[in-house]
């Protein structure tokens, strides 16, 4: 009976051990383009993006967590971030809802990270898609030409 016991404690230290064990998340991300902008206009120009992100468990697992951040970008700054032409910027916002309300970030400085999770993945990856509400505000003396920016999708679980 002693041995049955020390088997079973054995064996339920060896599934808790593989149950602590991390998933696997990456996230890939379709470009936010605003198109053409009128610095006379005073109209925001918004847009989407979508973040997918896809996470596979290493082991059978019941419930598998993540949050999704986004960098600052080029401005190292979420109170507003900056698109470059060369050396002028042009700032837009990324947010979590089409409301434009919270800004989507690490946690940090008033921002707020996207979490979720899944139930019971035995076998195969789990996709799930995320929209980013992008705006670029109007009135913007800004010169003519192309404006870029590149935020880090970070994925922590």
């Amino acid at each position: 009976m002693k041995t049955l016991l020390k088997l079973l404690f054995a064996a339920t230290l060896s599934l808790l051990s593989l149950q602590a064990q991390a998933q696997l998340c990456t996230a890939s991300a379709t470009p936010i383009s605003f198109g053409q902008y009128n610095p006379q206009s005073s109209a925001n120009i918004d847009n989407t993006g979508t973040i997918t992100v896809t996470c596979q468990a290493v082991v059978a697992s019941l419930f598998i967590i993540y949050n999704v951040q986004l960098s600052t970008g080029s401005s190292g700054a979420y109170s507003q971030r900056k698109m470059l032409n060369g050396t002028t910027p042009m700032s837009y916002q990324l947010y979590t809802s089409s409301a434009h309300s919270i800004v989507w970030g690490d946690g940090s400085s008033g921002t707020q990270q996207v979490s979720d999770g899944y139930l019971l993945q035995l076998i195969g990856p789990v996709s799930k898609n995320y929209t980013v509400y992008g705006r670029v505000t109007g009135s913007q003396n800004v010169k003519a030409g192309a404006y870029t920016d590149t935020v880090t999708i970070l994925i922590t679980y």
